[in-house]
């Protein structure tokens, strides 16, 4: 039997989130928020730490500087339950860091990679990450060090039996290209959000991107936020609708997102459940701030499916 369900090679920091600021940010002023919240960030650690407080047994490795900021997100990843024997430690530079400046209709994303940057196919223990049934690969083109080498680790996880999935989140220099499109030869699931979807495509029409990409890797999965989320496996396509929540923060969402997705997916649920469960874990997400804040907090998430189970009841009930 596999050690784990998933593995994850990816990226840790904190994300510093200040609300409250204006939509404009003027230079040279003193600006004042109105709330802040430090809290474990980055895709591929939000994805795990909401894994495994899912139920998912998850491994992760990753790369941290010997700061307080490594010490701080590790210790979180800890307490929610993820393996951590395997990661290095930067002798180089420090963990990074993400500050995060929502606006009424957009956010400001600033990360200093710190040694994420560093981390390649070397520091990657490949016994390890096969010892799962499924691999999951995050913020693609953030790995600097690892960018060129991602199809040969995705190749090696593949002819040791793992399925692979991929969100490649955004590219912060917009060319979207790199390894990316040889990469996807070894992804069976592939899961951005529309705007990455049309990014990847190459095509500023929606439609047009999930024909291209459902024609190139056996699974798409498309979160579209309050649209709720798409899966196209050949000429099948299935739209599940959002869960309607009151929003605190939707930062981390789609990370969460693919931690409800994929732990149906590795215990072989319908991919309409698959579904179900990711936009479930996504709408929690967003009713505290940040990725994991609600997470960190199991008995609300029962709390939370137990009233989501009262709502569909309710509305099955004949009138």
């Amino acid at each position: 039997m596999p050690r784990f369900d998933i593995t994850i090679a990816g990226e840790i920091n904190l994300d510093i989130i200040l609300y409250g600021l204006t939509d404009d940010l003027p230079q040279e002023r003193e600006l004042l928020a109105s709330g802040c919240c430090v809290t474990l960030g980055s895709s591929s650690a939000i994805t795990a730490h909401n894994l495994s407080v899912l139920g998912s047994e998850v491994g992760f490795i990753t790369r941290v500087g010997h700061d307080d900021l490594g010490k701080t997100a590790l210790s979180r990843m800890r307490a929610a339950g993820v393996d951590l024997s395997r990661i290095t430690e930067s002798d180089q530079a420090d963990t990074g860091l993400t500050m995060i400046l929502p606006h009424s209709r957009a956010r400001h994303i600033l990360t200093n990679p710190g040694c994420m940057a560093e981390m390649k196919l070397e520091h990657l223990d490949m016994e390890y990450l096969t010892s799962s049934r499924h691999f999951h690969l995050s913020s693609f083109f953030l790995h600097r060090g690892l960018v060129q080498q991602i199809p040969e680790l995705l190749k090696k996880l593949k002819e040791a039996g793992l399925t692979i999935s991929l969100d490649t989140n955004d590219d912060p220099e917009d060319k979207w290209a790199d390894t990316l499109p040889e990469a996807l030869r070894y992804v069976d699931i592939l899961m951005p959000n529309e705007r990455e979807a049309c990014k990847i495509a190459g095509t500023s029409d929606f439609e047009d991107a999930i024909v291209r990409l459902s024609a190139f890797v056996p699974l798409l999965v498309v979160k579209m936020g309050s649209k709720g989320s798409m899966a196209i496996r050949g000429n099948q396509r299935i739209l599940n609708p959002s869960i309607a929540v009151e929003v605190v923060d939707p930062v981390g969402a789609g990370d969460s997102f693919n931690a409800g997705f994929l732990h149906a997916y590795v215990q072989q649920a319908r991919l309409e459940d698959c579904l179900t469960k990711g936009n479930l874990a996504a709408a929690f997400s967003t009713t505290c701030p940040g990725g994991t804040e609600a997470f960190r907090k199991p008995d609300l998430w029962k709390q939370f499916l137990q009233h989501q189970a009262s709502i569909q009841l309710s509305l099955s009930r004949p009138v």
